[in-house]
């Protein structure tokens, strides 16, 4: 997967997309985004008016939530599955720091 420079992480975040171009890229409907929210699994960024924008991360996040959904796994199995995930994903991303700081000491 490899580390994303600053400028493409920051990109990825940003959020683009309307709820029904979301439902139309992800093949969820705008009900069950409404419903991922209120669970916690997805949490699009917000207008100032309050309307839902979502990233390709967030895409990136609804097609492993549609993949834990075909094996049968409950939202709130899927829940806990995407803390690990997420949570394993930022211990990568430490480690790779702290090797690169090691090599550049040294």
């Amino acid at each position: 997967m490899g580390i994303q420079p600053p400028e493409e992480s920051s990109r990825s975040k940003r959020g683009v997309y309307g709820i029904s171009v979301t439902s139309e890229l992800s093949g969820i409907g705008p009900q069950t985004l409404r419903l991922y929210e209120s669970r916690g699994l997805i949490a699009p960024s917000r207008t100032a008016g309050g309307t839902r924008r979502y990233s390709e991360d967030d895409l990136h996040r609804l097609t492993r939530i549609g993949e834990l959904v075909a094996l049968g796994v409950n939202l709130t199995g899927i829940g806990l599955i995407l803390t690990l995930e997420d949570e394993r994903a930022e211990l990568r991303a430490e480690n790779a720091r702290l090797r690169a700081a090691a090599e550049s000491a040294v």
